[in-house]
């Protein structure tokens, strides 16, 4: 069973696609209100903002790592009850995406806005929803 659980586990990872990045032409605040303004004028609620940047470079000599990974960097986590509802009608497995993550990072002054890319299907919604919130967020 272990092995199996393991063969699924490096299977779902070596299919992991990469993230979609969107350059922004502003500074890290500005992005993160971007992002955040644009998430609520689509009448969203924000869940939680996660600050990975913060608690990275907090924990860096804890773990032993002199290494700056971002200059800031924030996660914001929210959900469509709308388009999750009809996602998860199609499949109810595609509870595994929600909640819906936006980043914003900064490393050495290059501001990037960017999520996950979704599978084909039902969580192409999904996808093109974050891609309409990043696309208001840069200004696009």
């Amino acid at each position: 069973m272990k092995t199996t659980l393991l063969a699924l586990a490096m299977t779902a990872g070596a299919a992991a696609a990469e993230p979609i990045l969107v350059p922004f032409d502003g500074s890290f605040d500005d992005a993160t209100f971007a992002v955040e303004s644009a998430i609520v004028g689509k009448g969203l609620v924000i869940d939680s903002v996660s600050h990975v940047g913060d608690m990275l470079n907090r924990t860096g000599q804890d773990v032993g790592s002199e290494v700056t990974i971002f200059d800031d960097a924030d996660i914001f986590l929210f959900c469509s009850a709308v388009i999750s509802r009809e996602v998860m009608e199609a499949d109810p497995m595609n509870i595994e995406f929600c909640p819906y993550g936006i980043f914003v990072t900064d490393r050495e002054g290059q501001v990037m806005v960017g999520y996950r890319s979704y599978p084909d299907g039902p969580m192409q919604k999904v996808q093109a929803l974050l891609t309409d919130i990043v696309a208001e967020a840069a200004g696009n």
